[in-house]
């Protein structure tokens, strides 16, 4: 389905990030109201792939860790190389050796969100050293003028969205969402930053959203800075959960982008099933 290019595989370090705050612990939610931001980075426990979006009382909590490095040249390096599906493993601490994988990353803070299973997490703390093995950037399908980016070859290969020899994407989606809905991280570069969707209640029609969904982004073009572009759809995965900020919500690391006429997309806003945990700690040699 894909060129024949080998994609470089690196052993990347981050070390697992504390929460921060300012002296003034408070942010301001759209209607004007401070409220005290909780599960945005660190090593949230009770929050995994499959949950919704609206599950905790929280602003941009993600499943698993996040992950970043000190120096802030080598923190760009990580995220930009990371992709979902790439394999970690805990080098220092309590949960010495253990595996996770990569679900996705954040331009805040310059992050990457790695999961583990859930009796790895109660051992992982602050400054634990996780190592990634980054690959997938540079993935490509010669027959495609749409860019394959931010996920592994491994990951991508599995999920079959395209046969060799057709002219098409078939993604399953939970839901397709126009490009006004982009918040922060419009404009970023895509191989280190995800989107905010700025939504703050489900769409009509749509059952939940969850942690793993696939969604579909209407009009943008996400393969250097993501922007409006007309005709053209950029497609992801829900990887944190929403926020009460205004321009900000649930986040989505996008991993395709392209001209709208090579894509199907299969919406199923009431059964869809995106990435599950059980895939992705299977990819990371740890399965459920």
């Amino acid at each position: 389905m894909t060129n024949f290019r080998v994609t470089a595989a690196v052993n990347s370090l981050g070390f697992v990030g504390h929460s921060e705050s300012l002296s003034d612990p408070f942010k301001i939610d759209r209607h004007g109201h401070t409220y005290v931001p909780t599960g945005d980075g660190g090593i949230v426990l009770n929050y995994r792939v499959g949950d919704s979006i609206f599950a905790l009382d929280a602003d941009h909590a993600s499943p698993g860790v996040s992950v970043s490095h000190p120096n802030s040249d080598a923190a760009y390096s990580l995220v930009a190389q990371s992709c979902i599906g790439n394999t970690a493993k805990v080098r220092t601490g309590a949960a010495i050796g253990a595996t996770g994988v990569v679900l996705g990353k954040r331009g805040e803070g310059c992050r990457v969100l790695v999961l583990f299973a859930p009796e790895v997490m109660k051992l992982i703390r602050p400054d634990d050293q996780i190592s990634i093995e980054t690959e997938g950037q540079g993935l490509a399908d010669d027959q495609m003028e749409s860019r394959i980016f931010n996920i592994s070859s491994n990951l991508f290969s599995a999920l079959s969205f395209k046969k060799s020899g057709e002219k098409t994407f078939k993604i399953p989606v939970r839901t397709i969402f126009e490009s006004k809905y982009v918040g922060n991280g419009i404009g970023r570069p895509m191989p280190l930053w995800d989107v905010d969707l700025q939504v703050y209640e489900l769409p009509a029609g749509v059952s939940d959203i969850k942690i793993g969904d696939f969604v579909a982004i209407s009009n943008l073009d996400a393969r250097f800075n993501a922007g409006y572009r007309k005709g053209w759809i950029s497609v992801g995965v829900i990887v944190h959960g929403a926020s009460p900020q205004p321009g900000h919500g649930p986040g989505v690391t996008i991993f395709l982008s392209g001209p709208e006429n090579e894509y199907e997309l299969l919406s199923d806003p009431q059964q869809h099933v995106g990435l599950t945990e059980a895939t992705l700690l299977a990819l990371g040699g740890k399965a459920t």
